[in-house]
């Protein structure tokens, strides 16, 4: 039975057969949820996006930014674009370079 909300993400009201869809799918969502932009999507089903954290450094006594670029799967029924704030979770490996999936897209405002 497929998921109604996830974190605050309702299921999209387009339906698909990815087996890896966290929605329509059996892929278990865990551990890290967090927001992020995206940077590309120009493969196919995975989008890179981009998590910025202020990290306080205590020697200094100021913060510095980082920034860690994540490869995500994109399933068919979410539609994303470049620049989108996105919900990212993470779950199984799904290949070498991707264990997390985009969720949704947050809604601005």
């Amino acid at each position: 039975m497929p998921a109604q909300e996830l974190y605050g993400i309702k299921a999209p009201e387009k339906a698909c057969t990815d087996k890896n869809c966290p929605f329509h799918g059996d892929l278990t969502v865990r551990g890290t949820v967090f927001e992020c932009r995206v940077e590309s999507n120009r493969m196919n089903r995975t989008a890179t996006v981009v998590r910025e954290v202020a990290k306080w450094v205590p020697k200094y006594e100021r913060y510095e930014r980082e920034r860690t670029r994540i490869h995500a799967h994109v399933p068919p029924c979410i539609q994303i674009k470049e620049g989108d704030e996105v919900l990212v979770a993470e779950c199984r490996p799904i290949s070498k370079t991707v264990s997390f999936v985009v969720l949704g897209v947050r809604p601005h405002g």
